[in-house]
């Protein structure tokens, strides 16, 4: 059973606040459980209609305890059962009937996964979409722009990995990591940026158009090999075991 944090006494309204969390609180009620759990992937199963947090005046979401329960009742059908988020959300709504559905045989592993690998992100969002996204305030994201961890798009606006690094960034501020220890991360990206352009650049300019699409895959995949590199070297000077 997962235990949720509850306030103290009182009665009304104020008890009522008192027992809302902010979305890094439950990632921290959930973590023991589900390590795996982020940011992103709550928005994403409440995007599915799983979950429907309260909102405050400003735009930031407030899980009450019985809003942690049932994420974590959808995360386990996923984990245990491999439980499509269409089947889950049966299952949800007929508890809240009252009825009783049995469980369906579980999946293959990747069902779940590739559920939500298809779900495409948002093009951009506004700078107070972000705020209220990730839970900061002005001055911590100009803090994080002037380190250069995040970069607005000409329009004013940002794309999803700007969403993402900030996920990212936050989570690690929990952890007393801030913006002036990430600027080594920052440089490293860099270079490893600047030595995957060095090998694509000569599709890049190809007078084949084909050619010039198949440097942005190449583009890609180098990326993601030089970000699973990058994550062993961490990992085996930290001695900590490989998944």
């Amino acid at each position: 059973m997962l235990h949720t944090p509850r306030g103290g006494a009182g009665s009304g309204t104020a008890t009522a606040d008192s027992r809302l969390m902010s979305i890094g609180t439950v990632l921290n009620v959930l973590r023991d459980e589900f390590p795996e759990v982020t940011i992103s992937k709550i928005r994403f199963l409440e995007s599915e209609g799983l979950i429907e947090p309260q909102r405050t005046p400003s735009g930031y979401r407030k899980f009450s305890p019985e809003d942690v329960e049932r994420l974590a009742h959808v995360l386990r059908m996923q984990r245990d059962h491999y439980l499509p988020l269409k089947v889950i959300k049966e299952q949800l709504d007929a508890l809240e009937r009252g009825e009783s559905l049995p469980v369906p045989a579980p999946g293959r592993p990747g069902d779940a996964i590739a559920e939500e690998s298809d779900v495409p992100t948002a093009a951009r969002v506004g700078r107070e979409e972000l705020l209220a996204a990730v839970g900061i305030d002005e001055a911590e994201l100009d803090e994080w722009e002037s380190y250069g961890l995040i970069a607005q798009l000409p329009d004013g606006g940002y794309d999803a990995s700007a969403v993402l690094v900030a996920e990212l960034v936050g989570e690690l501020g929990r952890f007393g990591i801030g913006p002036r220890h990430l600027r080594v991360m920052r440089a490293a990206a860099d270079r490893e940026a600047g030595l995957v352009d060095s090998v694509v650049a000569p599709l890049k300019v190809h007078r084949n158009p084909q050619t010039r699409t198949l440097a942005q895959a190449r583009a890609k995949e180098l990326a993601g090999l030089t970000v699973k590199l990058h994550a062993a070297l961490v990992q085996t000077a930290l001695g900590v075991r490989l998944p």
